[in-house]
């Protein structure tokens, strides 16, 4: 009767929650609080009567099961806690398969006009991406010794008037050769005899699908044949070396089958071209068929300008375009360089040709496969200082014998 009395007085006030355990008290089922506001009447104080007392006796061991219970499930949850972090750990030192990374992801909202960005994030397996070598570290030629210690898998040099090598370090090796490609392409393009001044389009032809490089020269730009030449030469723009191809009459497959035909011509035999900017791995060489080619494209004057000018600016009918040279040598004091060119694919990695006159005396200088952005600058200087130095003096010889170089030649092939 006093439960029902509470309940109707509660409910006129609307303290719903207090009503709820008025009910409760009703059905006989002992509980922990009177009514909203009043103390428990399972507390010393509280417990006046014997039947609060018994309800108090009957009700604590509840209390003592529930706050058991929420203490097992505090251990439970550090157990499993700890389960998932020694999972995560065994993931994480297993280097053959992928560890969890947390990653964020941020998202861009509006409300009411205005910008929130929204953080969430999510657990991601990844692999840890693996250092891809190039084909010269594969086959193993970077451990070639030589007297230098450079850093070029493959390092050439050659007395320009007298073809006496000068040094010799893996020179038979046939490797990629990266945009040195490109003195192939220039005197292909030249001797089409075609207009320089001829208008050329970049289109979506001429986009690096081997790569997916990127370009300064964007779709729509459009140059004379002499700018495209300049740039592709200087700062071995690959879309401008793309659209001389493209605009050759018989269109690229025409093109690329006269650079073959022209490296066969050169007796370049060890020499494959698939395509004009070298972005490919398939276009392959040895230093000592880039010399042959090195020394046929000195005898353009075009090329020897273009490839050794500093820097070049273009219009391309939507913006001007700064362009500098990609070889650090050139117009540094004490080089003396009539034609150049660089490389880089991470299958070739990086290269360098040039002929450059060391003491009066002309040379050409190939070096392949270095590694590091500016080892194989580091390496020509390197070489250069040991030239002058009389590094290069002629081995002693016997009547009847060929002249041997300095450093013994690396005979391995690689593809």
């Amino acid at each position: 009767m006093y439960a029902i009395t509470t309940l109707a007085r509660l409910c006129r006030t609307r303290l719903w929650g207090a009503a709820v355990v008025a009910i409760s008290l009703a059905a006989g089922t002992p509980m922990l609080a009177h009514a909203a506001g009043k103390a428990s009447e399972c507390s010393p104080k509280a417990a006046r009567t014997a039947a609060q007392k018994r309800a108090c006796a009957k009700a604590q061991p509840v209390a003592k099961r529930a706050v058991a219970t929420t203490a097992s499930a505090r251990e439970t949850k550090g157990l499993n806690s700890g389960a998932r972090a020694k999972k995560l750990a065994a993931v994480k030192e297993d280097d053959d398969g992928p560890a969890a990374k947390r990653v964020a992801i941020k998202r861009v909202i509006y409300r009411h006009g205005k910008k929130h960005v929204v953080t969430s994030y999510r657990n991601v397996n990844f692999s840890p991406s693996q250092e891809r070598l190039s084909s010269g570290r594969a086959f193993g030629l970077h451990e070639s010794p030589d007297a230098l210690a450079l850093r070029s898998s493959v390092a050439y040099v050659i007395d320009e008037q007298t073809s006496e090598v000068l040094f010799d370090k893996n020179s038979q090796a046939v490797l990629p050769i990266a945009s040195i490609t490109k003195l192939m392409t220039a005197m292909v393009a030249i001797d089409a005899n075609v207009p320089m001044t001829d208008a050329m389009q970049v289109t979506d032809e001429d986009r690096d699908y081997e790569k997916g490089t990127g370009s300064r020269l964007s779709v729509g730009s459009t140059l004379s044949r002499e700018d495209m030449l300049h740039i592709a030469l200087m700062s071995s723009e690959n879309r401008a070396a793309a659209a001389l191809s493209r605009y050759y009459p018989g269109g690229r497959p025409a093109f690329i089958e006269a650079m073959n035909r022209k490296a066969k011509e050169l007796g370049m035999a060890d020499t494959r071209f698939a395509d004009p900017t070298g972005l490919t791995s398939q276009n392959v060489s040895s230093a000592r068929d880039l010399v042959k080619m090195v020394k046929a494209a000195y005898q353009y004057p075009l090329i020897r300008r273009f490839s050794t000018d500093s820097s070049y600016d273009v219009n391309t009918g939507r913006r001007e375009l700064h362009y500098s040279s990609t070889n650090h040598l050139v117009g540094h004091n004490g080089w003396d360089i009539g034609l150049q060119k660089t490389g880089y694919i991470s299958e070739a990695g990086q290269c360098l040709v040039m002929q450059t006159t060391i003491d009066g005396r002309p040379m050409i200088m190939i070096l392949l496969d270095s590694t590091g952005k500016y080892s194989r600058f580091a390496d020509a200087t390197r070489v250069r200082k040991w030239l002058q130095e009389g590094g290069a003096a002629p081995a002693p010889r016997t009547a009847g014998t060929a002249p041997t170089a300095q450093v013994a030649a690396g005979g391995q092939h690689a593809l």
